[in-house]
């Protein structure tokens, strides 16, 4: 699961908002708590890249082609027990509400796990449903190029970047 960087502030924001928003969660510094929960967003993505640079590593290292990318991500996140691809938001979430029950920026928190899942699962989806959009939109107009090649990860961000500026994103 891909969260863009940029989005991560909006995204923690509206995480944020949520868990407030009905008493569910108090803290004294909302602000905090947000950047609380960019900082775990934020770890996720770097784990993630973390496992491809691996992944990578070690497909160079065994001289396999750039289409086996996809087989050994899962091979070291499952290495290091990490989730991805659909897995990746209830992983997330587990991690988000542990950080919470330990955070000096949760003050208190009334509700179930269950109700706090809920909660952080909202503006998560959205956003991922908003990405999805615009990936296939991308990859509709690269029907052209063979997907794993250099050519396909040149024009893929090449292509994202357009659309996303003239999308304002």
């Amino acid at each position: 699961m891909r969260i863009p960087a940029s989005r991560i502030p909006a995204l923690s924001r509206d995480m944020t908002s949520a868990l407030l928003s009905d008493g569910d969660v108090e803290s004294e510094s909302p602000k905090e708590l947000q950047k609380d929960i960019e900082a775990v967003l934020a770890q996720y993505m770097r784990d993630e890249q973390a496992v491809t640079d691996r992944a990578r590593e070690i497909m160079d290292a065994r001289r396999l082609p750039s289409s086996e990318l996809g087989k050994m991500k899962r091979l070291v996140a499952d290495e290091r027990k990490f989730k991805l691809g659909d897995e990746a938001v209830d992983y997330i979430l587990d991690q988000l509400i542990e950080f919470l029950m330990h955070s000096h920026n949760v003050d208190e928190i009334y509700c179930e796990d269950v109700v706090l899942r809920r909660k952080l699962r909202l503006p998560l989806r959205q956003m991922l449903a908003a990405e999805e959009n615009l990936e296939q939109e991308v990859r509709g107009q690269l029907k052209h190029v063979k997907e794993g090649t250099a050519v396909w990860d040149v024009e893929y961000r090449r292509m994202m970047e357009d659309i996303k500026r003239r999308k304002g994103l």
